[in-house]
């Protein structure tokens, strides 16, 4: 592709430096000028006065190109570069050693055993980002100050652990013993493939191996942290977020999924690094184009600032000879495929294939030899314009930043690993490619050290160790660290907030409005109504929650600009900067990520919230269940409410929006205490226990409730269930002499009431029916007795057994999601057993006729009951 080509492929390129000019001393004239501007009263005038004449050109009708990309060039020159404030002989030093410990612990991995895995090449890409920021930027939280004060949060690109555990290990954090079981966790010594706070929890904050998952949780949380210091609850205004990100991972849609939210609240507390090594796992992310000038359309488009870190010191001296630039011309001229194949070729081979196009450039690195060429850094290996872009974004106001990093992968790894197709799966190193990495960074290493790959780390009073220590005390401390602690808090019981629910003596409610009726008692609560977080995807007035509005607003950085259409309602829109609802548009990842935010700050801020999430079930587990195993990772503590749940209480949407398998995605996450109750004292007590284990007892649990928008009639709590209802089971009808057992769970357990009566009536069959609150905890528990039976003499029996002593009676248990979920409880069940669900897909109709057609109703219940009796052997 020729420089012309590339001309029409991007005609708002502000390199068009070619383009024909039909009047040259005119445009040399309106050129002068502007420098003139810009050296009489600076360049904040000259910004102005091209905004004014932009804007007139506009009311002039003259076309106007989007100018959403720069020159392939640093965005920060080199007069404004900043002074380096370290020592770069000694930080250089460092950079080399962990790059070596994180080489050896994925290489003496690998030789341990093939089947490990790991990678060297993305993080030989980040260390110079990494190591920049560990020494100069990243700032720890410090139990010290009088104020606790908390740090920056940083989201690791999760290939690049190795790099993080080797700096780990030179800080004295982490042994050798522990490097040594890199991958290999079952002793309870080892280290995480990648970060994962519940394998590591002293250790990493972030979960972020899920690609694209890290960097929206990072919008959220920087977006979250303006909500806490906004409501006054923490001052947050000097703490960062960090997201580091590989340029391939960008094509997540999560990646991109809220950069427009970070820019429409001016999150300048926000850091994107994106390391644009140029390289997937198995090629080039944009082989015929350019990832660079794409990502910065995309985040300039969005709202966000651009700094571009492209070429090293070295090339500093080539611009300033380039009076034709010549060489921004190459550069817009070569593609990733082919930058990728420079990367991993000689300074020979760069010289004929890239500076040899021009005569001029050509002579323009006549001066230099091969090994000068090969010697020129891209801006991602160069710590002098990294601490330069870094320095920049922390000190931007009014927008998030992206740094967009030009790095080569498996950088140093020489023909082995750098820039090629092959370099992410590379996990060996012969003893040749061994001995060259250590050359390529003058590590004092002896050849037997090197080809046993030994751990490098020097004394504790090396000039290397004491100025690491320096750094990071000067800001704060070590990290990657995770705090768990946290102050207990004392939570209400479900009397001070329910007694509607305890005492409902057959008021005709919906779980839904029961639930919001407690939530917003729970919202004037003295003690903890400041710390609850409710979060809407854009469904209050479905739910019946608008009445929140009014009375603890909703949040807005700005406030309210405008006077709602509603005004003159008592439950009109509010937006306020202090609003307590976090409402997210129809955005369930983003809500879910605020949900995360919200219930991981107990150990981001050591300031706990408690979340509550509520949506269409359909939108929950089935939507984003990516993101609640994220959550489930991060220790996540909070409430998820399923509304409208199950496949028949939502009965006129049809298929996409009725939910039959939540609870089946629910108890697959060993941290989710997953309810399906039926009536508003068992949602109420289910509520006291959750908050009482979170916020008091402080267990990184999380709970998911479904509620249902069907209205009927609402018992009082009968004495002596609470145990079954947090346990999962408790009887709820007895019958003297019963010839069958009907486990009803959520909407349908009064199916199965009604169906008892039925068989009594018309059959003279007595029948017991029992509330099933959770078939996922009563499988969980029997499942925990089993273990410790294998282990024990005696085994207990669980509490299914407990509650359904074999006695050769049938039981049916039926609930309005697949029949897999009452199935999940089967072995338990000694007597014969027969589940019945909603499988298949959902379709329109009345409630009445939609669990006639799925066999859930109280005559399909009947029936099966009847049917289990006559063939029960005798």
């Amino acid at each position: 592709m020729n420089f012309d080509d590339l001309a029409k492929l991007i005609p708002n390129a502000a390199w068009r430096l070619s383009e024909n000019d039909s009047d040259p001393q005119e445009t040399r004239e309106w050129l002068d000028a502007l420098d003139a501007l810009v050296s009489s009263v600076g360049p904040e005038r000259a910004t102005f006065v091209l905004k004014q004449l932009l804007q007139h050109a506009r009311t002039r009708r003259v076309p106007l190109p989007q100018v959403l990309n720069t020159p392939y060039l640093n965005t920060i020159s080199l007069a404004d570069q900043p002074p380096f404030p370290g020592n770069l002989e000694i930080e250089a030093r460092l950079s080399a050693l962990v790059r070596w410990n994180a080489l050896a612990m994925v290489v003496r991995a690998n030789a341990a055993s093939a089947e490990l895995g790991g990678h060297i090449a993305s993080y030989s890409s980040a260390a110079d980002l990494f190591e920049v920021g560990f020494n100069h930027f990243f700032r720890a939280s410090n139990a010290d100050s009088p104020s606790m004060q908390r740090g920056d949060l940083v989201y690791f690109q999760p290939h690049s652990a190795p790099g993080v555990y080797a700096r780990a290990f030179l800080e004295g954090r982490l042994s050798a013993e522990q490097l040594n079981h890199y991958r290999r966790e079952t002793e309870g010594k080892g280290l995480s493939s990648y970060p994962h706070p519940w394998l590591m929890p002293r250790f990493w904050q972030f979960p972020t191996g899920s690609m694209g998952l890290g960097p929206l949780f990072a919008i959220y949380n920087a977006r979250f942290l303006r909500y806490l210091n906004d409501r006054a609850l923490l001052d947050t205004r000097q703490r960062k977020v960090w997201a580091f990100v590989g340029d391939g991972e960008m094509d997540e849609p999560e990646s991109l999924a809220g950069l427009s939210i970070a820019a429409r609240e001016g999150l300048d507390n926000l850091i994107f690094v994106v390391n644009c090594n140029l390289q997937r796992l198995d090629g080039p992310v944009r082989g015929n184009g350019s990832i660079i000038q794409e990502l910065e359309g995309l985040f300039a488009g969005a709202g966000w600032n651009v700094v571009k870190l492209l070429w090293g010191s070295d090339w500093d001296p080539l611009f300033a000879r380039d009076s034709q630039m010549l060489l921004l011309r190459a550069f817009h001229e070569t593609v990733d495929g082919e930058f990728q194949t420079l990367s991993a070729t000689d300074g020979r081979f760069n010289r004929e294939h890239f500076f040899n196009k021009y005569p001029e450039l050509a002579q323009l690195t006549s001066h230099l030899s091969d090994a000068d060429i090969d010697r020129l850094r891209r801006g991602g290996h160069d710590p002098i314009k990294i601490y330069a872009a870094y320095h920049a974004a922390v000190n931007h106001r009014g927008q998030p930043t992206v740094i967009l990093a030009k790095t080569k992968k498996g950088y140093g790894m020489g023909t082995t690993g750098q820039g090629r197709m092959t370099g992410h799966q590379q996990k060996k190193l012969d003893t040749q490619a061994l001995l060259e990495f250590r050359d390529r960074f003058a590590l004092p290493l002896s050849d037997s050290q090197t080809e046993h790959v030994e751990y490098l780390r020097p004394p504790p009073d090396s000039p290397e160790m004491r100025y690491l220590r320096a750094r990071r005390e000067k800001l704060g401390g070590y990290l990657p660290a995770r705090d768990g602690s946290c102050p207990a808090l004392a939570t209400p019981e479900a009397a001070a907030f329910a007694r509607f629910a305890i005492e409902a003596n057959h008021r005709e409610m919906s779980t839904t409005m029961a639930f919001v009726r407690m939530l917003s008692a729970l919202l004037k609560d003295r003690a903890i109504g400041a710390r609850i977080v409710p979060i809407i995807a854009d469904e209050a007035r479905t739910f019946g929650m608008a009445d929140l509005f009014r009375t603890v607003g909703i949040y807005s950085p700005v406030g309210q600009l405008y006077e709602p259409e509603d005004q003159a309602q008592i439950s009109y829109y509010k937006e306020a900067k202090n609003g307590q609802i976090l409402e997210e548009g129809i955005n369930e990842a983003g809500a879910i990520a605020s949900w995360v935010a919200a219930g991981t700050s107990y150990s981001t801020n050591g300031f706990a919230m408690l979340p509550f999430y509520i949506f269409y079930s359909m939108f929950g587990f089935q939507r984003v269940g990516d993101l609640l195993w994220a959550a489930a990772d991060s220790r996540t503590r909070g409430f998820l409410l399923g509304a409208t749940a199950g496949r028949t209480t939502l009965s006129g949407e049809g298929l996409q929006h009725q939910d039959g398998t939540s609870h089946l995605s629910a108890s697959t996450i060993p941290n989710c205490r997953a309810y399906d109750p039926c009536f508003a004292y068992e949602l109420a007590l289910i509520v006291e226990d959750g908050m009482q284990r979170m916020l008091t007892a402080q267990q990184d649990v999380f709970y998911y409730i479904t509620a249902m928008n069907e209205n009927y009639a609402q018992p009082s709590a009968p004495e002596g269930m609470r145990e079954g209802i947090l346990r999962g089971m408790y009887r709820i009808k007895s019958a003297a002499d019963p010839k069958v057992r009907l486990l009803g769970s959520g909407t349908i357990l009064r199916e199965a009431l009604a169906a008892a009566e039925l068989l009594q009536a018309e059959f003279d069959i007595a029948a017991e029916v029992y509330s099933v609150t959770s078939f996922t905890e009563l499988r969980r528990n029997a499942l925990e007795c089993d273990r410790v039976g294998r282990v024990e003499a005696h085994k207990a029996p669980c509490w299914i057994e407990q509650q359904l002593p074999l006695n050769g009676i049938p039981v049916i248990g039926v609930s309005d999601y697949v029949s897999a979920v009452p199935d999940l409880i089967r072995a338990w069940i000694g007597d014969r057993y027969i589940a019945l669900g909603t499988d298949g897909f959902g379709r329109s109709d009345t409630r009445k006729a939609l669990r006639e057609f799925f066999g859930v109703d109280r005559r399909s219940i009947v029936r099966a009951a009847v049917q289990a009796i006559q063939t029960a052997p005798r």
